[in-house]
């Protein structure tokens, strides 16, 4: 990589302060509001819906005015929502929250993060996907033509948003993990092509896998992303078809890994049989674990602990991988 001065000073600006110091210094009590761009998936209905029936619902969790904590279930009509920085570098993030496939949050790994990379100057897309459960013709590939629809968007408006169509990354955490995962391993387009976007590479340049559900066998597995995705008796084939550890990943881009030791939901052998898996097959490749920090940390759960510097791990990371040269 080639970094240029004014590239190589705002890396050492972002070293000496720390995103996540710089992007969750309260301002108020008030949770921040919500972007207003977003972006629909699809021209049209999303394929293979004629059996779907189900009602999309945000459901709040959170009573505290200071933070949001939402998820979406039964999404029909899957969008990205559009985070843009004051300063944009030219980088992409699209980010993919988790939710055991049976909904997906939408704060704490998606507009929380997306809120923390936007502060260094990554313009950041949160992606809000259909799941397996809810009838769609694709079964279990589902929300992988969300996923794989998102990133040729992204990087087909690349050029018309000021941003760089080969530095266009993403982060998965969770199940959403396991679901950037595939986008990064599969090479198999899942739906059929609707328009001129679906002539563009789906392939991320880089891929940050957070706690991911990587795995669907025993005895590591997350036995509720299984379920939501295969079923209650997924055949051994299917189980391997699904299982990251198992995907050809020859030729695919860099991986970053980060999980806590102590994660009881997705347990860290998840990340440690996927990373075996990757240097087997000669991707570049880097692992964070932390010795706490649980399951599903994000952003705001991790505050004053050692897993909070993930993000500036990525930052530095992506640095080293181009994704932030200037």
């Amino acid at each position: 990589m080639i970094t240029t001065r004014r590239g190589a000073l705002g890396l050492a600006a972002a070293a000496a302060t720390p995103l996540s110091a710089r992007a969750m210094t309260p301002v108020s009590q008030i949770a921040p509001p919500d972007p207003s761009e977003t972006i629909r998936l699809w021209p049209g209905a999303a394929p293979g819906g004629e059996r779907v029936t189900v009602t999309p619902q945000v459901t709040e969790r959170s009573t505290d005015p200071a933070f949001h904590d939402r998820f979406a279930r039964y999404t029909t009509d899957p969008i990205l929502t559009v985070m843009r920085p004051e300063r944009p570098n030219g980088a992409s993030l699209l980010l993919i929250p988790g939710g055991g496939y049976r909904w997906a949050v939408v704060d704490k790994e998606g507009l929380d993060c997306a809120r923390v990379f936007a502060a260094a100057g990554i313009t950041c897309f949160v992606l809000r996907y259909r799941l397996p459960g809810d009838g769609w013709a694709a079964g279990p590939d589902v929300s992988l033509q969300d996923a794989q629809r998102a990133l040729r968007i992204v990087r087909a408006r690349a050029v018309a948003d000021g941003l760089d169509p080969a530095r266009v990354a993403v982060l998965g955490a969770s199940a959403g993990g396991h679901l950037a995962g595939m986008l990064t391993a599969r090479t198999d387009q899942t739906y059929a092509a609707v328009d001129a976007v679906d002539a563009v590479s789906m392939r991320p340049d880089l891929s940050i896998l957070l706690y991911p559900v990587a795995t669907m066998s025993d005895p590591f597995v997350h036995a509720g992303s299984r379920r939501e995705m295969l079923g209650e008796t997924p055949s051994a084939e299917a189980i391997v078809r699904y299982s990251l550890e198992r995907m050809d990943w020859s030729g695919r881009p860099p991986v970053m890994l980060v999980h806590a030791m102590d994660d009881a939901s997705v347990p860290v052998e998840n990340s440690l049989s996927l990373l075996s898996a990757l240097k087997a097959a000669g991707v570049k490749s880097e692992a964070h674990l932390f010795e706490e920090g649980g399951h599903g940390f994000g952003i705001r759960l991790i505050a004053g602990r050692p897993a909070a510097v993930w993000p500036e791990l990525v930052l530095r990371w992506g640095g080293r991988h181009g994704w932030l040269q200037a």
